[in-house]
């Protein structure tokens, strides 16, 4: 999604500049910063995609453009632009803070111009902003994150021979995190403990009507 919430398609693509070879078990890093062309991505990546949609029959939009955009940078050990794409992935469309104002049918919210680093604002309809909002929801079907190569969960094999290798220690990392803050009874003082989960009979028709 755009700041401003208008429609704007793009992917996002974390790639390790390395490899694994699991018949030498030898893990292969790239000695420089540079990976490939990002002009030549670009080229390939829009054919490859307008090629699948005409095999699958569908329409290709006419006011498609010629010159797609593609930014490739390195990132270092990739850990800030993992923390990055999980506020990016996770935290919605919109922040509640960010709506400023809702009176007579129009909405005003505020969005972080990206040239200029400040707050701009937009007013739009009610029905708009709804309409907005509807835009970034996923169709049936789509995932809003994928994992290829070593990183797909049916990989576990390939991770834990990647862990020997590098000589990594999950469960070093395990003891790192913090604890959960203990939920304490106000009568007896004592640890709570989720026993079971009752599910309202209602909600379970409900289920059942639906599948």
């Amino acid at each position: 999604n755009s700041r401003r919430l208008d429609f704007h398609p793009h992917i996002h693509v974390v790639m390790p500049a390395a490899s694994i070879n699991c018949k030498t078990r030898s893990w292969r890093v790239k000695a420089s910063k540079y990976i490939f062309n990002h002009k030549n991505l670009a080229k390939v990546f829009r054919a490859k995609l307008l090629e699948k949609m005409v095999e699958n029959g569908l329409p290709v939009p006419q006011n498609c453009p010629k010159k797609w955009v593609v930014g490739s940078k390195n990132v270092g050990n990739g850990d800030k632009a993992l923390i990055y794409l999980g506020r990016y992935l996770y935290k919605g469309v919109i922040q509640e803070k960010d709506i400023l104002k809702c009176e007579n049918g129009m909405i005003t919210f505020r969005y972080m111009d990206a040239k200029t680093n400040c707050y701009q604002t937009r007013t739009v309809t009610g029905e708009h902003f709804l309409w907005l909002l509807m835009l970034h929801v996923l169709p049936k079907g789509f995932r809003k994150t994928r994992c290829y190569g070593f990183l797909h969960p049916c990989s576990k094999r390939v991770i834990k021979l990647l862990q020997l290798i590098l000589r990594f220690n999950p469960a070093g990392m395990l003891k790192k995190l913090k604890p959960k803050v203990e939920i304490i009874c106000k009568c007896c003082g004592a640890k709570m403990k989720i026993i079971r989960t009752m599910i309202p009979a209602n909600e379970i028709r409900q289920s059942a009507h639906s599948t």
